[in-house]
């Protein structure tokens, strides 16, 4: 088998695990209504979305698709039952999974409107989010890929970024190296569905979590700051 052959056979697989007739349609009506021109081809697999690189007339955009039958159904719905914006929502995996994509577009809008460097929302349906490209021609890095040049200025800057989610009366619930970007030295939050408000019962405990994590991250890039003197500064 040709290499070109193996790289469209692999990238068939990628489409096979995401594209059931559903989110075919879907993607379709995004492109009927000019939402996008078409998909251009992946960028990363995560664990419970597949993330495409569209062309959307002149610029690039991102197509997250939250996978309708092999995504962690169960972790998604422990994560939402408790937020008190879905208080109706019912265990049935394709509503959850809808609930899931609408409340990161929600988050993400809230969060830019609070002045917080996320990725702009640009529409969601059903399993899919439309986002804008974080980067040039390709997404930028992940902070724990691109390590910054100047680390306390930007271990600085993920705290101011943080301050601004909580008074916005928002919870990362999952904050990391792994979910913050390297954008010309200046921190990106994503992935924000598992993002709730301070009024969910495990709040306090994302909360915390979020501050261990950028803790033990600025530890490693030479940074010195405690998870406590986050959180002191987090609710300032």
């Amino acid at each position: 088998m040709s290499r070109m052959a193996t790289k469209h056979k692999e990238a068939w697989k990628t489409f096979a695990q995401v594209f059931d007739r559903f989110t075919e349609l879907a993607i379709h009506k995004l492109i009927s209504k000019g939402v996008i021109d078409g998909l251009m081809g992946h960028a990363s697999i995560g664990k419970e979305a597949n993330v495409f690189l569209a062309q959307a007339k002149d610029r690039t955009v991102i197509v997250k698709i939250y996978r309708l039958s092999t995504c962690d159904f169960t972790r998604m719905y422990t994560f939402i039952r408790t937020d008190p914006r879905f208080p109706k929502l019912n265990r049935q995996r394709r509503k959850v999974v809808f609930a899931w994509a609408q409340r990161e577009f929600r988050n993400l809008m809230k969060a830019r409107e609070a002045g917080v460097r996320v990725p702009t929302p640009i529409t969601h349906i059903n399993n899919i989010l439309v986002m804008d490209l974080v980067g040039d021609a390709m997404p930028a890095a992940k902070a724990k890929d691109q390590l910054p040049q100047k680390p306390d200025a930007f271990i600085a800057d993920i705290i101011g970024q943080m301050r601004k989610l909580y008074k916005a009366g928002l919870v990362h619930g999952d904050l990391s190296p792994y979910n913050i970007l390297n954008q010309h030295e200046k921190p990106v939050i994503i992935d924000m569905s598992q993002s709730t408000t301070p009024e969910d019962p495990n709040a306090k405990e994302f909360l915390e979590r979020d501050a261990k994590n950028i803790a033990a991250f600025a530890k490693k890039i030479g940074v010195e700051v405690t998870a406590d003197e986050i959180l002191q500064k987090v609710k300032a």
